[in-house]
């Protein structure tokens, strides 16, 4: 793996009726050689508003199942087609904004670590304090700073890697990040978080109906990110998997089957719940009430998580295609 020190990076952006959040991302990119945006069926006027500013876009076919990774490779295959030269590719979710001296800090990252395919820094929530799921998603993108087992949407990116990879799955509807960064690795390639910012997102969720969508699609993805590398060295999020179904419907059942057996005694299993939300909650950091929400929602997120796992295993076993699960 040699390094060919790039200089020029483009950019691809992926949204769907992001409105504001939209202008905000686009306008907030600085020193890109290209940018192409690709829309999902927006109906708020994005894709008039990104042609207007000069925004190559490219428009879904939503006659075919949307992902954000076929999103994501049909702008690759544009940023390729308008500028052949690009090096290095900055892919950014629409509802996120680009800190301006990020680009700098991940390109000077790459040249000087050729054997680091990608980077990505902090992602940073906008509103954390309106919403306790706006506060979960904020605390979930504070991952370790170093060498990372997978990225987010948000990744200055290497092109020839993502191509030796083959680019995303189009298939996965979500999870895509660290199914390929499985692949990445498995080319010899390692995935560095920086410590430095990177993006403000704005998650705009306010209901405990988005929340539950959320996990619901994280737990698909647990499901088949370990369906397709789950037998793999890299036992590809197969705890997570587990966890799920141990929380949400094993031990439940052993409960329910205690009820038969030993009637109201086995009940007490209930408090298992509780004290792993203390346990938990002692891990974390700031004010004793916001660390015991943040428990509590952590420990309640397995039962979506399962469900949405249970999705998986339907459409699989009906041979159907999973359609992507939005929370907004």
């Amino acid at each position: 793996m040699t390094d060919p020190a790039p200089r020029t990076f483009g950019v691809v952006a992926i949204g769907r009726n992001e409105g504001e959040r939209l202008k905000r991302c686009l306008t907030s990119i600085n020193g890109a050689a290209r940018i192409v945006y690709v829309d999902s069926g927006s109906t708020d006027g994005s894709v008039a508003w990104a042609e207007q500013a000069g925004i190559d876009v490219v428009a879904l076919d939503m006659s075919l199942p949307f992902t954000a990774a076929r999103a994501r490779n049909a702008g690759m295959r544009r940023l390729r087609q308008l500028a052949p030269e690009i090096d290095l590719v900055q892919f950014v979710d629409g509802d996120c904004e680009l800190q301006q001296d990020w680009p700098a800090i991940a390109i000077t990252y790459l040249v000087e670590h050729p054997q680091v395919c990608a980077t990505f820094g902090r992602r940073r929530e906008r509103f954390p304090e309106r919403s306790i799921y706006n506060l979960i998603c904020d605390r979930e993108w504070d991952t370790p700073v170093g060498e990372a087992k997978a990225c987010g949407g948000d990744v200055m990116m290497r092109v020839d890697a993502l191509e030796a990879a083959g680019g995303y799955r189009d298939d996965l509807i979500a999870g895509e990040e660290p199914e390929l960064c499985v692949r990445l690795r498995a080319g010899g390639w390692k995935i560095w978080r920086l410590d430095h910012d990177m993006t403000l997102h704005d998650a705009a969720m306010h209901h405990f109906s988005q929340w539950w969508r959320r996990q619901a699609r994280s737990g698909y993805a647990f499901a088949q990110g370990a369906h397709l590398h789950g037998r793999t060295d890299e036992r590809h999020w197969v705890w997570e998997s587990r966890r799920a179904l141990l929380w949400a419907i094993l031990i439940p059942s052993a409960i329910l089957a205690g009820l038969l057996l030993a009637g109201p005694l086995a009940l007490l299993v209930l408090l298992i719940y509780p004290a792993q939300v203390l346990r938990r909650s002692r891990r974390m950091s700031g004010r004793w009430r916001t660390r015991l929400q943040l428990a509590f929602f952590e420990q309640l997120s397995r039962f979506p998580e399962a469900w949405g796992q249970l999705l998986f295993f339907r459409n699989r076993l009906l041979g159907r295609h999973g359609r992507l699960i939005e929370y907004k």
